[in-house]
């Protein structure tokens, strides 16, 4: 990395110059509503009637009018952004469509974000980094469902600032009473929900009446166009005046071999020979260089991409942040956030997945559904999952300590967003509320006697064989003559078995698939105890989920997990049926029962498959064995 550590001569502190006329500020805003409500066209005008569409694409927005717009030959301004084929043959937005636009008087980033149930994701990824949001209402429609949940995603994320867009005006005979109506329900419901700022403004997008000047169709109405509201509204810049937030992207290298941590100031400011913490660890030092776009300076603050060189070899890399000493960072393992659930799969308490907040990337666990929030008024709901699209709060555990600020302080440290471990898909975006201190006085107790000399006394090598299947598959005969067959060979086991832990550790659980997950995290943890205590753990689950089971094996060392797939199919394990399961099921007096109205994921990567329909249970028990063994 070229990085050029002289400071220009004469350069005026950044933090002395602070941005105090609005105009010049970088806008980003989101335009949302109800399906067909009219975002794109409203958004399309704007682009087209401010001059920023290049003749080849007006020439080319020409032809896709004629080819797929809805306005009987006319320009179809939903055009511009409704790029893709699907959005063009329907007549809807289904992706997030971003684009620039300037002016004399600002710039803007507006992101056109789709209206139906289904894409609500994608309207969080714009609310996610939106200074305001432009909220359009079909005025022949009115509030609808999805307005109001829009709304309250806008409140989760932290968007203070709405323009309330009463679309279709003409087609409501630009009655001012239809207007007001909408225009003091929306506001009261907005109020309730933290969003202080509303501008409701009349518009017919389709026809241009109050989209970039005054319409005289709507005489009534004296205040500024849409383009006149967005061109002069203040919105909350960056602060510098609060403490330094500076999450680490990167470790990088210059020509002499110094080295420097990058990163983008999420708050406050940083100077050259400021003292500084790396959280979450603590570690002191101070700043000794500090370059700003690629050029030495003295100081940075909000808003602004930085390299910075410490005075002291200190552990601060990716996943770190340097913050003001006199304010630290909070930092736990457990926090409790809000989360809106993008997955088709629900969310179920004791799931791991990977998080992702500034920089960082941590498993996680939810360790608690409190509850759902209703769509329109976020009143908590109780909860025992979220399914799509539904917004919740819960209580997160970490595998390690993070490092963070409240979402309501600062998006950059208190926003994050929750990875599934198998499909690599995004499944939740969520704001933290604040840290839990369960954990602060509980620390690990060093002991003498570990797990390597508990199984060097034992002369085996601990290790979890997971046994899954159906119900009937064969799973606690094997396993018990795998047992049997180790304990002759001098080695010390233990069999968890499915039915047997239901007598004691959980027998409080039942088998719906929230209980199912809590069962086997439960186990899995016993599991875990016992390897550490040198023992080989034969562990006889069905354990239907892959999820459960890939979190299972998280807990153990490399190689120390066999998981075993008993491959028998559904109508062998049906025709056993030794304890009358399946009957039951079938009957309908055994309702949530794998295999019949509950599903079994088979694992795709099993150490050892073995197929039921070739062999016995004995020569099965030794393949397990002699694996074991190898």
């Amino acid at each position: 990395m070229a990085i050029d550590k002289r400071s220009r001569s004469g350069e005026t502190p950044v933090s002395e110059s602070p941005v105090t006329n609005h105009q010049s500020r970088f806008l980003r805003l989101i335009a949302c509503g109800s399906v067909d409500d009219g975002k794109s066209t409203l958004i399309g005008r704007l682009l087209h009637e401010a001059g920023r569409v290049p003749d080849d694409e007006r020439a080319a927005l020409a032809r896709a009018s004629a080819a797929h717009g809805t306005r009987g030959g006319e320009i179809d301004y939903a055009l511009l952004l409704d790029g893709l084929d699907a959005e063009r043959e329907q007549g809807i937005t289904i992706d997030v469509a971003w684009r620039h636009l300037q002016t004399a008087r600002r710039r803007f980033l507006i992101a056109d974000c789709p209206g139906h149930v289904q894409y609500t994701r994608n309207m969080a990824t714009g609310a996610s980094v939106a200074d305001l949001a432009i909220v359009l209402v079909d005025a022949t429609k009115g509030l609808l469902p999805q307005t109001f949940r829009h709304v309250a995603i806008l409140s989760l994320f932290g968007v203070r600032h709405v323009l309330l867009a009463v679309n279709k005006m003409d087609r409501a005979g630009y009655d001012q009473a239809v207007f007001d109506a909408i225009a003091t329900r929306f506001r009261a419901h907005a109020e309730k929900l933290g969003v202080p700022d509303v501008v409701a403004i009349p518009v017919a997008a389709a026809v241009g009446d109050n989209v970039t000047v005054r319409s005289p169709a709507i005489g009534w109405y004296h205040g500024p166009s849409v383009l006149e509201h967005l061109e002069t509204v203040a919105t909350d810049a960056p602060d510098a005046s609060l403490p330094l937030r500076l999450p680490l992207q990167s470790v990088l290298r210059d020509g002499d071999g110094g080295r420097w941590l990058a990163g983008t100031v999420a708050a406050g400011t940083l100077r050259v020979g400021d003292a500084v913490r790396v959280e979450p660890a603590g570690a002191a030092s101070r700043i000794a260089a500090l370059v700003v776009s690629g050029t030495g300076a003295v100081c940075a603050r909000a808003g602004q991409a930085v390299a910075v060189q410490l005075a002291d070899e200190v552990d601060a890399g990716r996943g770190h942040v340097l913050a003001a000493p006199d304010a630290p960072v909070a930092h736990s393992d457990q926090v409790v956030a809000d989360v809106l659930w993008f997955d088709e799969a629900p969310l179920l308490p004791g799931r791991r997945y990977q998080l992702k907040i500034g920089t960082r990337t941590v498993g996680a666990r939810i360790s608690e559904l409190k509850s759902r929030h209703d769509p329109e008024s976020l009143q908590p709901l109780a909860a025992k999952r979220l399914e799509f699209n539904e917004i919740g709060e819960l209580v997160l555990s970490f595998d390690a300590v993070v490092a963070f600020t409240p979402y309501a302080e600062s998006a950059a440290l208190g926003g994050f967003i929750l990875v599934d471990p198998l499909t690599r898909a995004t499944v939740g975006a969520g704001m933290i509320r604040h840290g839990l201190r369960r954990a602060d006085n509980i620390h690990w107790q060093a002991l003498d006697v570990d797990r390597k000399l508990r199984a060097a006394l034992k002369g085996q090598q601990p290790r979890c064989v997971w046994f899954t299947g159906l119900s009937g598959a064969g799973k606690s005969t094997i396993a018990n003559l795998v047992e049997r067959g180790l304990l002759a060979r001098g080695l010390h086991t233990y069999l968890l078995d499915g039915d047997n832990v239901r007598h004691g550790l959980n027998r409080d659980l039942g088998f719906t698939d929230e209980d199912r997950v809590e069962n086997l995290r439960r186990v899995a943890e016993v599991a875990k105890l016992m390897t550490d205590a040198g023992l080989i753990v034969l562990v006889s689950f069905i354990s239907p989920f892959r999820a459960e089971r890939r979190a299972a094996r998280t807990l153990f060392d490399e190689g120390e997990f066999l998981e075993v797939f008993v491959d028998t199919p559904l109508a062998d394990a049906e025709r056993r049926d030794v304890k009358g399961l399946y009957a039951k099921a079938r009957r309908g007096e055994l309702p949530n029962f794998t295999g019949i109205d509950s599903p079994y994921e088979p694992p795709e990567n099993a150490e050892l498959v073995l197929d039921t329909r070739g062999a016995g249970a004995e020569a099965l028990a030794e393949q397990v064995i002699a694996r074991l063994l190898d």
